[in-house]
C-alpha cells in the first residue's frame, strides 16, 4: 500500500482518518428525499449545476420512470442551475427512459467512484467543479466521486420501493464509514 492510501485496520492512525473522512462526508446532508433540495438551497451553496445519481435517488432501482412528483422537481430545479444525470447502472434502455422522461442528458456506466463520466458531465455543463453538486444516495460511489472531483456533495435519503423497508446496504456504508472516523454530521466543510 502506497502512503496515500487510507488504511482500512481498526488501528488505523488520525491521519488515515482524516483521508477518510476527506472522501466520505458530504458537504450536505439533506436529511430527506431529492424533492426535499430546493433552489433556495442551491442559491445558498452557490451551485450552478447538479450531477445527479439515478438508482434511489431519483427512482427506485427497478423501477424505468420518473414520478409525476420528479418531473414536477425536475421542472423547478432546471430553470435554476443544469442538469445531468450520471448513473452506474449498465442498462441503457433503462436510464434513457428516465432521462427522456426529464428531458435530461445522461451518461449510464459511470462505475463511481470513478471520476471519469461525473468529469465528462462536469464538462459538458462548462462549470467549475465547486459550482457543481454531486447528489446521490450513497457514500462509496456519490460521495467520494464527487468530492474525488472536487464537486459540493448532497446526500440524499434514498427514494425506496414501497415494499423494501430497509436500505441495509446504505445502513453498512454508514457503519462502515463511522467505524473510519467519518461522522456523517453536517459540518461547516471548507473547500
Amino acid at each position: 500500500m502506497n502512503n496515500s492510501e487510507p488504511s482500512l485496520s481498526p488501528n488505523s492512525s488520525h491521519r488515515d482518518q482524516s483521508v477518510w473522512r476527506k472522501y466520505l462526508q458530504p458537504d450536505l446532508i439533506l436529511g430527506g428525499s431529492i424533492l426535499s433540495l430546493t433552489p433556495q438551497i442551491l442559491a445558498e451553496h452557490q451551485l450552478q449545476g447538479l450531477i445527479l445519481d439515478v438508482d434511489d435517488t431519483l427512482v427506485p432501482f427497478k423501477r424505468s420512470f420518473a414520478s409525476g412528483e420528479l418531473v414536477e422537481w425536475v421542472t423547478q430545479i432546471r430553470q435554476t442551475v443544469d442538469i445531468w444525470l450520471v448513473s452506474n447502472n449498465l442498462h441503457q434502455s433503462r436510464i434513457r427512459t428516465i432521462a427522456d422522461s426529464l428531458n435530461l442528458p445522461y451518461l449510464h456506466g459511470a462505475g463511481k467512484p470513478s471520476r471519469r463520466k461525473l468529469r465528462q458531465a462536469l464538462t459538458a455543463m462548462n462549470l467549475p467543479a465547486h459550482q457543481v453538486a454531486m447528489v446521490g444516495d450513497r457514500l462509496f460511489t456519490d460521495v467520494i466521486a464527487g468530492n474525488r472531483l472536487g464537486l459540493f456533495t448532497i446526500w440524499v435519503e434514498p427514494i425506496m420501493a414501497k415494499h423494501l423497508n430497509s436500505p441495509s446496504l446504505r445502513n453498512l456504508e454508514v457503519w462502515l464509514s463511522m467505524n473510519l472516523g467519518v461522522p456523517l454530521h453536517q459540518p461547516p466543510k471548507l473547500r
